[in-house]
């Protein structure tokens, strides 16, 4: 099969690499049908975080079940499939509470292989989030945003619960990213009456202020802080979605919170200082990490898809061929697409 692989920072390209195999009962095959690049790819690809050369790359894919495993229940062949990045076995502590990210039952050495012709997707049953239907009786539009629901539109909302947005609550969103818009969208669906998308480009702001934003601050840093305590008469915000997973970023959350607020945290860390202190006299929460993407969807996020409430694939802006993987990286890289979607297979 055709499977982009990582071959040194800065390059992906596609290679010629052997079909997965069912390896437990509970894995199916998929056919997969489309995938994307996701905003955290970036760290590798430009050499800031390790990566194994020669690994494959890709966490957020849908497709078509080709084949299952003998203890699988819930899924035959032809089933068409939202395969988030976490695998969720569906029935241990962690899942049961909710957090099927933070699995039990997960495999070591983490997700990669979804930008591949095939994947094989473990504990099938508890992780996978089957669609009515087949993909072909979708839309493109519609397609691009049951994908969304892999990873980043469930990454946004994480923020937004984790934030505890709720209706009249003031958020503030930071990062104009994938992960960022969609925080917007999330903060709009959970009903906050004021959202502050902190944004420095205009297409982003534009697309932002569409998803449900109503302020946008461009600056950074310590004038960002000013910005939005003018904007909300001094208080700060009353939830704020850390987006991005910079020092600077995170200590800008920090700083815009009013006291009692809580921060939700999904951008991935790198380098960050916090102060412990500085939260507890505050009444600061922070929380956050990797999303319950099986949880949400499930709950709330295909329905509000579905029935046309939210239309996350519109962060898709450009699409690309399989073939093309290097390019789709490369739009992100340079910031000439918000996320790139591959087209793999027909479907």
């Amino acid at each position: 099969m055709r499977a982009a692989v990582f071959v040194e920072p800065g390059t992906v390209r596609v290679e010629d690499r052997p079909e997965p195999v069912i390896e437990k009962p509970t894995d199916v095959i998929v056919r997969v049908t489309d995938a994307c690049v996701c905003g955290s790819d970036l760290w590798w690809f430009r050499g800031i975080s390790h990566r194994e050369h020669g690994s494959l790359t890709g966490h957020e894919a849908m497709g078509v079940v080709t084949e299952t495993g003998s203890e699988v229940s819930s899924l035959v062949p032809g089933d068409f499939v939202i395969v988030p990045f976490t695998h969720g076995c569906g029935t241990c502590s962690a899942c049961q509470a909710g957090f099927d990210a933070n699995c039990r039952n997960g495999e070591p050495g983490g997700n990669a292989g979804y930008q591949a012709e095939y994947m094989r997707a473990y504990n099938a049953d508890g992780a996978l989030v089957k669609v009515p239907g087949a993909p072909g009786d979708y839309s493109a539009a519609m397609r691009a945003s049951l994908l969304t629901l892999s990873d980043v539109m469930a990454t946004g909302y994480h923020a937004a619960r984790m934030a505890e947005v709720g209706p009249g609550v003031t958020a503030v969103v930071l990062g104009d990213g994938a992960v960022g818009l969609m925080g917007v969208l999330s903060a709009r669906l959970l009903g906050a009456e004021r959202i502050i998308s902190m944004s420095g480009h205009d297409d982003r702001a534009a697309l932002a202020r569409e998803f449900g934003a109503t302020d946008v601050v461009p600056e950074r840093g310590t004038e960002a802080v000013a910005r939005v305590m003018e904007l909300t008469e001094g208080g700060g915000a009353g939830a704020v979605l850390e987006c991005v997973g910079t020092n600077q970023s995170t200590q800008t959350a920090i700083a815009v919170a009013r006291p009692g607020a809580v921060v939700g945290r999904v951008g991935v860390p790198h380098d960050v200082d916090i102060d412990a202190m500085g939260l507890f006299w505050r009444n600061i929460g922070l929380r956050g990490g990797p999303a319950s993407v099986t949880t949400y969807d499930r709950q709330v996020l295909l329905d509000a898809v579905l029935d046309g409430l939210i239309d996350p694939g519109r962060v898709f802006t450009a699409e690309f061929d399989l073939d093309d993987v290097q390019e789709a990286y490369r739009a992100m890289d340079e910031r000439r697409a918000v996320k790139s979607l591959l087209h793999v297979s027909d479907s």
